[in-house]
């Protein structure tokens, strides 16, 4: 049934009036009388009756008018849907990321996405790296965010750079340095990430270049783990800029270190599907910020 007719007609019931109907929806009066006429044809009953030079509903009109009435209230909100929809105002974004971004990275970012979307809702999964590539077969996530390296068979891959930053503890020795280097820190106990990283065996390329030797009593996997252990003054560590500024409040000292121990990551999503308008727009905040 065309939805057209089912507007004219709830129209002219609301206003009694063809010719108010004709205005209310913009078209001419002709138009109107033309749509409730086929409209009375495909039903196959009269909806009005004449009464004082104005329309009257039926008996049957008005049954009619209930159900057009609510038939095209669920029309007027499937529009309102698409519109969100299509705008990226409603729907689900699942995003599966390492542990250090989903502690890090994606909290005020996805805050932020939510602040301009009250339709949209988010899930955030947190797996291994490893896992988190593993995972998109599946189909059970939008956006992966992973450590490098990262299988680009099937994905569209976007990689990433940081510099570490080095955390020490408050009241430090060396906190009135500027900049710190392996040659500073080489007689200061340090908490090392975990070997499973890829951090370790660059810190380890570089102080071995500098000839310095790395006081390493403890290990941690997680740079979040890394930041409350140096909080605690168990030693001084190298982390993502990201982390060093998410537990800032923890009283830890950021100093850039030379020379340069770079983090990777990879934002990714599947090759053989252009993601949602939501997941493209969540693309866009996340490479503004790690673009900085």
């Amino acid at each position: 049934m065309d939805v057209k007719l089912l507007e004219a007609f709830r129209a002219v019931v609301d206003t009694r009036s063809v010719t108010a109907a004709a205005q209310a929806m913009g078209i001419t009066q002709p138009a109107v009388s033309s749509q409730i006429a086929k409209l009375e044809e495909s039903v196959g009953f009269s909806l009005f009756e004449r009464s004082g030079g104005r329309l009257k509903p039926t008996p049957e009109g008005l049954l009619f008018y209930a159900e057009a009435s609510r038939v095209l209230g669920e029309v007027d909100r499937l529009a309102s849907t698409t519109a969100q929809i299509r705008e990226g105002q409603s729907g689900r974004l699942v995003i599966a990321s390492h542990p250090s971004a989903a502690i890090s990275l994606l909290p005020p970012l996805v805050a932020e996405f939510l602040r301009e979307r009250p339709g949209v809702s988010v899930r955030l999964i947190s797996r291994h790296s490893d896992v988190v590539s593993q995972l998109l077969p599946s189909e059970s996530f939008d956006i992966g965010i992973a450590e490098l390296p990262i299988d680009e068979t099937d994905v569209t891959l976007v990689k990433y750079q940081m510099r570490c930053v080095a955390i020490l503890p408050p009241r430090h020795a060396l906190t009135s340095r500027k900049v710190v280097t392996p040659k500073l820190l080489a007689e200061y106990p340090m908490v090392m990430p975990a070997r499973s990283h890829q951090v370790p065996n660059r810190i380890f390329a570089t102080f071995a270049a500098a000839g310095a030797q790395i006081n390493a009593v403890a290990e941690a996997e997680f740079f979040a783990s890394l930041c409350a252990l140096v909080s605690e003054g168990t030693g001084w560590s190298l982390v993502d800029p990201l982390s060093a500024a998410s537990f800032g409040h923890l009283g830890l000292v950021v100093r850039p270190f030379e020379p340069a121990v770079v983090y990777e990551i990879g934002v990714f999503h599947r090759r053989d599907r252009e993601p949602s308008v939501l997941a493209a727009a969540f693309l866009e905040l996340l490479d503004g910020k790690l673009n900085r």
